[in-house]
């Protein structure tokens, strides 16, 4: 393999290659929207502002490397297209899942209903029109990102291999989406289904697709596509695990978001079935009464934690979490990929798990 490949293969410099990308795209205004439109502006505006703020670009990452997974060489226009819609799709799934958590902030800023809402304070309905807006705003990342996608000038083959794994991947989002929902404020000792619950809306949704995707735009075969999703699901699954560790442990000047926010909404995380399943009775007496409940505060927080620790579960997560972790690694140890691919996926692997944000 040459130098040259190791040198594209670089994850910063892929980052601020995707960054630059979407800067211009969404300058061109890709859903349509005439950018003199004054009265548009405000939402176009806050787009931009959203999609471009510093995040881990994780899915067109992966979207870029399943192409050189797959012997795409130079990346070529439409890569950066599909790889750019992925991440302009997030800020539509980030934005509608912050009305429905009613998250206060979003990578350490206000989220885009509660921004709306103090920008718009002198009406008397101020938190009701952010949430329309923050609705609409989101509705309209849907619509750039398919703008995006429409504009790839994708190949006829590049089409029927693509956008099936593109709906596909939307799809699995909003079943794992619904699910959460059905389970939040009701915790149970269910390990698994909240196992399938990170399955959908993390391990496929931000590793195995945005990596298929990829692939199959250079002309991935099944057996590439299966070693994706070898090395994909395994780590999605422990970087949900983090995260789930992270909104309970983390520290929020690094995570931008309260900590407390899972622990008062009721996520139905795996960490949380794990305390459940173990609890004694006093202590699921504890967890009961305070998990789930709004007004839920510091001192609340301390003891759940306390428990989390005591009954293994915090433990027994990052076990888990480290056993994903080696699975993922593991599944790159094979003559389908180039050692430089091989080598940006494990590095793509220790920032998805090792990390505090």
């Amino acid at each position: 393999m040459s130098t040259d490949l190791a040198a594209t293969l670089d994850l910063d410099a892929l980052h601020d290659r995707i960054d630059t990308v979407l800067a211009d795209v969404l300058r061109r205004s890709p859903a349509g929207i005439p950018p003199q439109e004054d009265r548009v502006r405000e939402l176009t505006g806050a787009l931009n502002d959203f999609v471009l703020a510093p995040g881990k670009r994780i899915r067109p990452l992966l979207c870029v490397l399943g192409w050189h997974a797959a012997g795409g060489g130079q990346e070529e226009e439409c890569l950066w297209r599909m790889a750019a819609s992925l991440e302009v799709f997030h800020a539509f799934a980030l934005i509608h899942d912050d009305i429905i958590d009613n998250s206060p902030t979003r990578r350490r800023r206000s989220s885009a209903h509660r921004a709306f809402a103090a920008r718009h304070r002198a009406r008397p309905d101020a938190d009701a029109f952010g949430v329309h807006a923050a609705i609409l705003l989101g509705d309209l990342a849907l619509v750039c990102s398919d703008a995006l996608m429409n504009s790839a000038g994708l190949s006829k083959r590049q089409r029927q291999a693509a956008l099936p794994l593109v709906d596909a991947m939307r799809g699995e989002l909003l079943m794992g989406q619904h699910l959460d929902l059905l389970a939040t404020g009701r915790p149970t000792g269910d390990v698994d289904e909240a196992m399938a619950i990170a399955r959908l809306k993390t391990a496929k949704y931000t590793i195995e697709r945005p990596l298929h995707l990829g692939a199959a735009l250079a002309g991935a075969d099944r057996e590439l596509l299966a070693l994706c999703s070898a090395y994909a699901l395994p780590l999605g699954e422990a970087f949900q695990l983090r995260d789930d560790l992270l909104g309970v442990f983390g520290d929020p000047a690094r995570t931008g978001k309260p900590v407390l926010d899972d622990l008062r909404s009721g996520k139905a995380t795996v960490l949380m079935a794990l305390a459940l399943r173990r609890a004694a009775p006093e202590q699921r007496s504890t967890l009961d009464a305070l998990v789930g409940r709004a007004d839920l505060q510091e001192e609340d927080a301390v003891r759940i934690r306390r428990i989390l620790e005591r009954t293994g579960a915090r433990d027994t997560a990052e076990s888990m979490i480290t056993e994903r972790y080696e699975r993922a690694l593991a599944a790159l140890d094979t003559d389908l990929l180039a050692p430089p691919i091989a080598a940006a996926l494990r590095q793509i692997a220790a920032r998805a798990v090792i990390r505090t944000a």
